[in-house]
């Protein structure tokens, strides 16, 4: 089996945060805590696809959480036209993880049926869960069911040879994580599974949770389902720019090869 190169993509940071708005029960709550957005790259030869598609300047200026870059340039450095995109593995339908899909016309998007359903639910009824939703960025994954674009998955699921996906759920109803094989092994891009390291490593939920007992049991899954710990990538954490290396441009990190330094190091 042919192993993918995986890169991370940074396009927004938010700097006004503290550990409260990071992890329950954190007895360190007022300390600062950075949280970095990317979306990810896998990359076969003449195949690509995308994980997730961040979300636009219009978005950011909506919620006051500017974006560094749009995806189009994020992506110029590697090469990628975001209409000549085919595949978006879109791991839940959060503002920030499907607020660029307007932006890849041309891509089937794989999701959790889990999630479509909860996203189009009487659970959005109530403000609080509504919140991370935008309805445009729905409503363009229920045009694309309608126009064909749409691939469901129940659990897990294969996307490509050497790229399959998992719903762990917990942060939201039908979140997945995306598996997939590298020169380094087996790598979890865990998304929001753990948004950050300390996360899973320490069993600390993440405030925005549907399911409490699906987040930390979600926190060994994504653990099993890489090689080893140091190749479950957190799905915000600045962390990652300090453990693998930049490619070509200093928002593009390469994962594929592994990590310079280890998480706990």
């Amino acid at each position: 089996m042919t192993p993918w190169e995986v890169f991370a993509v940074k396009y927004a940071d938010r700097n006004a945060r503290t550990r409260k708005d990071s992890f329950l029960f954190d007895d360190n709550h007022d300390q600062p805590h950075e949280m970095n957005y990317f979306i990810w790259v896998l990359r076969r030869d003449d195949e690509i696809l995308m994980v997730d598609t961040g979300y636009d300047r219009e978005e950011g200026d909506r919620r006051g959480r500017p974006v560094r870059m749009e995806p189009a340039e994020a992506l110029a450095p590697l090469g990628i036209a975001p209409e000549d995109v085919s595949t978006v593995i879109v791991t839940h339908l959060h503002y920030d993880h499907a607020g660029g899909l307007r932006h890849f016309p041309n891509a089937t998007i794989h999701l959790q049926a889990a999630e479509m359903a909860y996203a189009t639910g009487p659970c959005m009824c109530h403000g609080t869960l509504q919140a991370p939703f935008t309805a445009d960025h729905v409503c363009e994954a229920v045009q694309r069911l309608y126009s064909g674009k749409l691939v469901f998955h129940e659990g897990e699921g294969e996307v490509r040879e050497g790229v399959t996906v998992h719903c762990i759920g917990g942060h939201s109803r039908g979140l997945q994580a995306v598996r997939v094989l590298t020169d380094a092994g087996w790598m979890c891009l865990a998304s929001d599974a753990a948004h950050y390291y300390e996360n899973f490593l320490e069993a600390k939920p993440f405030p925005i949770v549907v399911d409490l007992q699906e987040m930390l049991e979600g926190f060994s899954t994504i653990r099993r389902l890489a090689s080893s710990d140091k190749l479950v990538i957190p799905g915000h954490d600045p962390l990652v720019r300090r453990f693998f290396p930049a490619e070509g441009a200093d928002h593009i990190i390469r994962l594929d090869r592994g990590p310079l330094k280890e998480p706990g190091t």
